[in-house]
């Protein structure tokens, strides 16, 4: 069975860091691309980083240099870094993974969701 399952979420002042982790079982080991997604209440679901089986990545603007995310195909895990959180970052953050070796940041691309962690971030 193919599950992906987040972790790290919480509440962090604003300016602060949080790591976010996502653990895959099932999957064969650095077989598939991941993204990151958040969602925000009342807010459509919008990407936030992306990696691909070959460790390249592609991140959004509006989050690059403040969002890092890396794989480790021997744990198969998929990090998510951020730094400088804002509170416009709170949202539940879900990870997601493709067959497609290369990743995208279209949420559509992704046929594999996992249930999302709360990230809060105040002011």
């Amino acid at each position: 069975q193919l599950r992906l399952v987040e972790s790290g979420g919480g509440l962090v002042q604003t300016g602060e860091s949080l790591k976010l982790s996502c653990a895959l079982t099932g999957f064969t080991r650095g077989s598939y691309a991941v993204g990151w997604f958040r969602q925000a209440p009342g807010l459509q679901r919008e990407a936030v980083s992306c990696v691909s089986v070959d460790g390249s990545t592609d991140i959004p603007d509006d989050m690059r240099g403040r969002a890092t995310i890396s794989r480790d195909d021997s744990s198969n895990t998929v990090d998510l870094q951020m730094n400088n959180l804002k509170p416009e970052d709170t949202g539940v953050y879900y990870c997601a993974a493709t067959r497609s070796r290369l990743c995208r940041l279209w949420q559509e691309k992704y046929e594999h969701w996992g249930q999302g962690t709360q990230v809060t971030v105040s002011s």
